[in-house]
């Protein structure tokens, strides 16, 4: 089986040896590079499963370089920064990042959401199995297995690991009103806790992506309370 590749970005030289080195005992191959333009020619080189992206970089912001990787890939990107307030994790989810892991933090939570999120990557599976976990609302048909949407009309829609999972819990209970937390924890979402917007932010990028020709996506919200699925979900 091939080792999960990570390209950590980061300036700070002992902080990266650090980090690629527990990644390397772990069982993972590393890439490293200090700013923007090695990020790039590093990924110009080899693809990479997952990117760990510091916020405070020389040139390039890792925000900057987070908006420019989403228009290019849906490569997983988990911000790795000692800046950790609510507003830097409602821009990184604002912007695709799939987790935020603030400095300092331990080699066992890295590890740990390093592995949650490669667990969201869509996986090659049987087809057979696959047809037996799509399910369809409102006219979208979702294919759990190779985590793809498709919109009405059959365009296909584009969703960042952590806006895939929230849709996951939502079809998981149509019809019922799910809490901050309670969506927190069926998504596996690690940006903030149920107290800040950060569930707020990835319900809203989600009602955006499915909003079809005009008509709002079945995704309602409950004052005070949480969201809910208000379509019936069928499954094939």
């Amino acid at each position: 089986m091939t080792a999960p590749a990570v390209l950590v970005v980061e300036d700070d030289p002992g902080l990266r040896v650090l980090i690629a080195r527990a990644l390397q005992q772990n069982g993972f191959a590393v890439y490293q590079a200090r700013s923007g333009p090695e990020m790039w020619n590093s990924l110009e080189q080899r693809p990479v499963d997952l990117i760990l992206l510091d916020i405070m970089l020389p040139g390039h912001s890792g925000i900057d370089l987070c908006r420019e990787l989403r228009a290019r890939s849906d490569t997983p990107i988990i911000f790795v920064s000692a800046k950790g307030d609510e507003t830097d994790r409602v821009i990184g989810l604002e912007l695709g990042a799939d987790d935020y892991i603030p400095k300092p933090f331990g080699t066992r939570e890295l590890l740990a959401r390093i592995r949650a999120v490669l667990r969201r990557r869509p996986s090659n599976s049987d087809p057979n199995q696959a047809r037996e976990e799509k399910v369809r609302f409102a006219g979208w048909m979702v294919d759990l297995r190779r985590r793809s949407v498709l919109s009405p009309s059959g365009a296909s829609i584009d969703l960042t690991g952590a806006e895939f999972d929230l849709l996951t819990a939502f079809i998981g209970s149509p019809q019922r009103i799910l809490g901050r937390d309670r969506l927190i924890e069926l998504s596996r979402v690690r940006l903030g806790d149920a107290s800040d917007r950060s569930i707020d932010v990835l319900v809203s990028r989600l009602r955006r992506k499915l909003s079809n020709a005009g008509q709002p996506a079945p995704i309602s919200t409950v004052r005070g309370v949480g969201y809910m699925l208000t379509a019936d979900v069928t499954h094939d």
